[in-house]
């Protein structure tokens, strides 16, 4: 890294001089000028960024102009896209408001700058569950209005433009952000040229030695790749001269982490990655799909009488354009060197859409045009999956990827019609993308006019028929191989409609079986009988008993029995003193409403506490924590990675409240799973280490052994997280303990 050193003279050119290459740009391009709202935005956020400095030394206000100049150049946005980049870092790291920003630029770019404030945290945390919520607000800022990723993909390219003034440690956690969601992010919103950029970037910084090799070999073999390329091409040039077209054509290096990638998969050198290039021809066309079409496969007549064509390698994205809007021809065919060249055929409009993705499809907007919907139709794939709060946030990420990311397959329908879907995807998926109704009802599948089951995968080319019965009923097991979020959803949903009879009937079944015998339930209990009946949870537990899969019978009194007797059923039964009893007598006084803008405390004195504990993820101090404002206007804590939560912040964003255990918050009832091999005397060591050498109040304690292995369940009293997970690693080190860890 060069050392900065600038006169304020100096700055302030620098700065004024990127600012006109930015207005200049934007003046040059198709937009409609906007110049006094652009230079507005400007001249807030240089005010905003005052005496601010980069890692580099340079002046803050360089990289919002950075960031507004990539959106509108490189991506092809317009004013409010301008003015939003100029101003995305205003308010996370100024006492500006986005209030203010209203107040100044209007509601649209107000909305784009607090979407990007939101994510600016990056994809990743320390756990995957908020690797999770983190890429949902992404999603969810993008499906709203898709400019905020735009703009975010601006901001991550300069951000890798200029990684080197940061740590190496830096460097490297950054690098692998941007090469496991932001470049692949990039390839589905159709920002080629971007997604290649930060693919090398992220290269360059992750394996240098790699890359600097690559560059190297790259420059070394230019001269006699020109050559070749020079040899090459001569005769398709000749041939498009003749058909009188507008024409560019030119060689396109494949990247230097393309190469590597090469290299690795397929465990060869340098000099033997053959397909360095390929050509690409870009004509000029009409604004008409049908003759576009209609030159693309001129040209490639042309060339196929000059070369021989690979004959399973030509790849036809004219009439089914990829799912982030890629419309080409491509044909490989073999030079006179033996080697195997790609031809990529498109025309200026479709170029513009291959390099600058969805962007570039307002441009050509006159109503709804076939890219268009192809872009409302990848944004209500996002929509389905945020309808489908995943109660596993790693299976959340997964069906990301898989929805967004993977590879995709082509099928036909009976009638020839095409469907594209990921990759891994089934019959099953198939039915549901068809229709909900079809999918419930889905028996089985003809592929290629051969019965399969509903599970079977289905790869490109398959012609697929769903077949159907009104006596089929949708299975909670389907879910295993559904892969499509559109699916799943639809699929759960049916489930709802199938099961909720059965669940009235097993929640009637349960509060008679309590009546009749006298019972009043308590949390405790109820716990109890999920544990005991494997059920996940209230609804699951009912649908059970409706389906007569459970028989409520003296068993289930022994067990509530059992509970009852217990020391902690009892200290939670008797739960208030008198003096709380006298207090819950008086009339109750009306909470104050919470402000969600500041972060929440949570703590418990002698009057009481001021949250509510969620009984889905009973969290406790130390856990990563937020809050819910429920309809009593009280503060419900959810462990950050609980299901519940995961749909309360998808649905009720406003109630949502940023929370902060207090210091002395009091003790909490913590329960820890243990499992091993079982011999004698090592329940006797478990209770001595735990109460004697660690100190920690044990509340109660289920142990079963069962030939060789035993079942621990241990319910202590903690003041913070960090007490049960030191007890977690102290008792691993016990002779026979397999596992150990905190339930929730």
């Amino acid at each position: 890294m060069t050392e900065y050193n600038k006169t304020p003279e100096e700055e302030e050119k620098m700065i004024e001089d990127a600012f006109n290459e930015l207005l200049q740009g934007y003046i040059n391009s198709n937009h409609r000028k906007k110049i006094e709202i652009i230079k507005r935005a400007y001249a807030f956020a240089k005010e905003a960024h005052k005496g601010i400095r980069r890692r580099s030394g340079e002046p803050y206000i360089l990289h919002p102009i950075a960031v507004a100049r990539i959106a509108s150049q490189e991506i092809g946005l317009g004013s409010t896209s301008i003015c939003a980049a100029l101003l995305h870092d205003v308010v996370e790291d100024t006492d500006y408001t986005v209030e203010d920003i209203e107040r100044n630029f209007g509601p649209k770019i107000a909305q784009l700058v607090d979407g990007l404030t939101k994510i600016s945290g990056g994809i990743f945390g320390e756990k995957a569950s908020a690797q999770a919520e983190n890429f949902r607000k992404l999603l969810l800022t993008m499906s709203e209005d898709i400019r905020v990723v735009l703009i975010k993909m601006a901001d991550r390219l300069h951000n890798m433009r200029t990684l080197g003034s940061m740590a190496l440690a830096k460097q490297y956690k950054i690098a692998g952000e941007t090469l496991y969601i932001y470049a692949p992010l990039a390839h589905r919103l159709g920002l080629f040229a971007i997604k290649t950029e930060l693919e090398d970037l992220a290269f360059k910084y992750e394996h240098p030695q790699e890359y600097a090799n690559i560059v190297e070999q790259i420059k070394e073999t230019q001269a006699k790749r020109d050559e070749v390329y020079t040899d090459f091409a001569q005769p398709i040039i000749e041939g498009l001269d003749k058909m009188g077209l507008k024409y560019e054509a030119k060689a396109r290096m494949k990247s230097v982490y393309s190469i590597w990638n090469k290299m690795m998969k397929k465990h060869i050198p340098f000099k033997e990655v053959y397909d360095l290039y390929a050509m690409r021809i870009v004509f000029e066309c009409e604004e008409d799909t049908d003759k576009e079409n209609k030159v693309c496969f001129d040209i490639y007549n042309m060339i196929t009488s000059i070369y021989p064509p690979h004959q399973t390698r030509t790849r036809d994205w004219l009439k089914q354009p990829k799912a982030n809007g890629y419309r080409a021809l491509h044909v490989t065919v073999m030079g006179k060197d033996g080697n195997w060249v790609e031809i990529q055929i498109r025309s200026r409009r479709m170029d513009e859409i291959a390099e600058k993705g969805f962007a570039a499809h307002w441009k050509y907007k006159i109503g709804e045009g076939e890219e268009e919907s192809e872009l409302n139709a990848w944004l209500q794939t996002i929509q389905d999956i945020l309808k489908d709060p995943n109660p596993n946030a790693i299976d959340f990420l997964d069906t990301l990827k898989l929805n967004l990311f993977s590879s995709e397959i082509v099928v036909f329908t009976p009638k020839g019609e095409t469907m594209t879907l990921p990759a891994g995807a089934t019959v099953l998926d198939y039915a549901f993308e068809l229709h909900s109704e079809l999918g419930a009802h889905c028996i089985a599948g003809k592929v290629n006019h051969k019965l399969v089951p509903l599970s079977q995968q289905l790869s490109s080319g398959d012609q697929v028929e769903v077949l159907t019965s009104q006596m089929q009923q949708p299975k909670q097991e389907w879910l295993s191989f559904l892969v499509t979020a559109r699916a799943k959803t639809a699929l759960r949903q049916a489930l709802n409609q199938v099961q909720k009879p059965i669940i009235a009937k097993g929640r009637e079944l349960y509060l008679k079986f309590l009546d009749d015998n006298t019972i009043n339930e308590t949390n405790e209990i109820f716990t109890k009988l999920l544990g005991n009946y494997k059920a996940v949870n209230r609804d699951d537990f009912y649908y059970k008993i409706g389906s007569e899969d459970i028989t409520l019978d003296d068993y289930t009194l022994k067990l509530i029995k059992k509970q009852n007797d217990s020391f902690l059923a009892r200290m939670f039964r008797m739960g208030k003193n008198k003096q709380q009893d006298e207090e819950d007598k008086k009339p109750q006084t009306e909470r104050p409403n919470i402000n969600t803008k500041e972060t929440y405390v949570l703590h418990r004195d002698e009057s009481g506490a001021n949250f509510k504990i969620a009984d889905c993820c009973s969290p406790i101090p130390g856990d990563q924590v937020l809050g819910f404002i429920n309809d009593d206007n009280e503060v419900e804590v959810h462990s950050i990675d609980c299901p519940r939560a995961m749909a309360l912040k998808s649905s009720y964003g406003p109630r949502i409240v940023s929370t902060r255990w207090d210091v002395q918050t009091g003790s909490f009832l913590a329960r820890i799973h243990i499992e091993g091999i079982d011999r004698f005397g090592i329940l006797q060591e478990l209770i001595f280490m735990i109460s004697s050498h660690l100190s920690i109040d044990i509340r109660k304690l289920d142990i079963e052994a069962d030939k060789e292995v035993f079942h621990c369940d241990l319910w202590i009293n903690v003041a913070d997280s960090s007490i049960a997970t030191d007890l977690c690693t102290k008792v691993k080190t016990i002779k026979g303990v397999q596992t150990v860890s905190r339930i929730n």
